[in-house]
């Protein structure tokens, strides 16, 4: 097993998928946009939901903690 995994090294596979393992497409521009403005549009509705009395009044770091 040893030599495969040489072999492995030597051949840059590793260091490879190592580089690669983690790494995220940075959003464009519009798809930032996109996603923010749907933020936007969950906590205009959460917060409206809220004050109609719809939503009960809650402890919003409470809910974080683990």
């Amino acid at each position: 097993m040893r030599r495969a995994k040489k072999r492995w090294q030597a051949s840059g596979k590793l260091l490879q998928v190592k580089k690669v393992q983690f790494f995220e497409v940075e959003k464009s521009r519009n798809m930032r946009r996109r996603s923010a403005v749907r933020r936007k549009q969950l906590t205009d509705k959460t917060e409206y939901l809220r004050k109609v009395g719809r939503l009960p009044e809650e402890d919003r770091f409470q809910d974080k903690r683990w």
